[in-house]
């Protein structure tokens, strides 16, 4: 509506100054009543010259008039002047008619009031192109172009561009469409974002849990080869009667054993299923005693012979406690499934390590150390990047996820992780003191 009223008044305004041109013309243009009494005079003084011997010419460019030596009324001269109303007066010299003497001030006149009208025609033709030229710009900035800009938007949302603001001008007719038109792209990449970081969430809840219940099925299949181990032998060495409860003992786990490798394989493909879309990993902190990691490392005897070489440092550290439990198990794990031999393990304390923020810190470092061949040299730098597997884990299941997962725990709790090899593969984990 504003525009609207501007447009309107810039019309009715520019009509007034056309207006007030044509007001003016008709008041500087008058018609010129003669003087009379002014040619009489010309006349008295032209005749006085002309008697004293000036010559016609000059006269007649003195006091601007024609001399006409003719008595003659059929005088074609004449004529014309009369035709076109001049003042046509009589010529006397010396007492005697001569001829006349006349005043085209008419013709004058009006020549004079063509050339006014023509200047004034050509003023108002180019007020009127000039004003055209500005009303088309101005509805072109007013309407055209908002309504290609919003073309264009509408475009680009379609492609699914929805960081590129529309612009909002104060000249714009369409200012409250255009501003909701944006608030509408706002809105709709909010949503979509939000249901990306949902699907994201999702997809990586699916991810932790599917990775996560398969560290605890493999506790569960090494107990059972255990037992299995166990009760073939004793089976071997009992009477008939106990043999029979052995035997019933070994049905039990090796059923158990085939359900956890059934639930395993369901595992894989759940978290197959999940894996490429995995982009947030979400650690909550907390404050918590450093004596867990070694009754959590105790509680692991099940993946083989893990020597503690001595006791943590009573302390408290920053870490997520589940997510904690998780990288201890990947890396327990991961030494029996590759190396399979004993695991030591070690704790002490480091001072004074820069940290990201600047600042220096103390940790508690925790050295992971198996027997095994170790990882190969052109493998050991991509192993924590997420999906890469080495050379050495082609007959292994797996997604290449572990060490991936666990340098990322690591960080996020404020600490680190560290692996190499030296006589076997070495891990070393960093919790950052309180």
């Amino acid at each position: 509506m504003k525009s609207l009223r501007r447009i309107l008044i810039s019309f009715t305004i520019f009509m007034l100054i056309i207006l007030v041109s044509f007001w003016h013309m008709s008041r500087v243009t008058s018609y010129a009543k003669r003087d009379i009494v002014y040619y009489n005079d010309l006349l008295y003084q032209a005749e006085k010259d002309l008697e004293n011997g000036m010559p016609e010419t000059f006269a007649e460019e003195k006091y601007s008039c024609q001399i006409i030596f003719s008595k003659q009324i059929e005088n074609e001269e004449l004529a014309y002047l009369y035709s076109n109303g001049a003042l046509v007066m009589d010529l006397t010299l010396n007492g005697d008619y001569v001829g006349k003497i006349a005043w085209n001030d008419k013709e004058e006149n009006f020549e004079n009031t063509r050339l006014i009208f023509l200047k004034t025609a050509i003023f108002l033709w180019a007020a009127v192109l000039f004003g055209g030229y500005l009303l088309l710009f101005y509805m072109y900035r007013v309407f055209l172009k908002p309504i290609k800009e919003l073309k264009d938007f509408a475009t680009d949302i379609a492609k699914g561009d929805l960081d590129k603001p529309l612009p909002i001008r104060k000249t714009n007719m369409f200012g409250s469409f255009v501003e909701a038109f944006d608030m509408m792209r706002e809105q709709i990449k909010l949503s979509i974002d939000r249901e990306r970081q949902g699907e994201i969430a999702r997809k990586e809840l699916i991810q932790g849990l599917s990775h996560d219940i398969k560290t605890p099925l493999a506790v569960i299949n090494a107990t059972c080869e255990v037992l299995d181990l166990k009760y073939s032998r004793k089976l071997k060495e009992v009477s008939e009667e106990a043999a029979k409860d052995c035997s019933d003992t070994l049905d039990k786990v090796k059923t158990i054993a085939s359900k956890a490798d059934s639930v395993s394989a369901l595992m894989s493909d759940v978290m197959h299923a999940s894996l490429e879309d995995i982009e947030k990993i979400e650690v909550t902190v907390s404050e918590e005693s450093s004596l867990m990691i070694e009754e959590r490392i105790n509680s692991l005897s099940s993946f083989g012979n893990i020597i503690l070489e001595n006791h943590i440092h009573p302390c408290l550290v920053y870490m997520d406690r589940q997510r904690m439990d998780q990288v201890i198990d990947n890396v327990i794990s991961n030494s029996r499934k590759y190396a399979g031999t004993d695991i030591t393990v070690s704790f002490s304390e480091t001072e004074n390590i820069l940290m990201e923020d600047g600042k220096s810190g103390s940790f508690i470092r925790i050295k992971i150390r198996d027997e095994g061949p170790g990882v190969l040299p052109d493998d050991l730098p991509l192993i924590s990047e997420k999906y890469y597997r080495g050379k050495n884990s082609l007959n292994k299941s797996g997604y290449g996820l572990g060490l991936f997962l666990c340098k990322t725990y690591m960080n996020k709790q404020g600490g680190g992780m560290e692996y190499y090899n030296d006589n076997g593969f070495v891990v070393e984990l960093l919790l950052r003191k309180v």
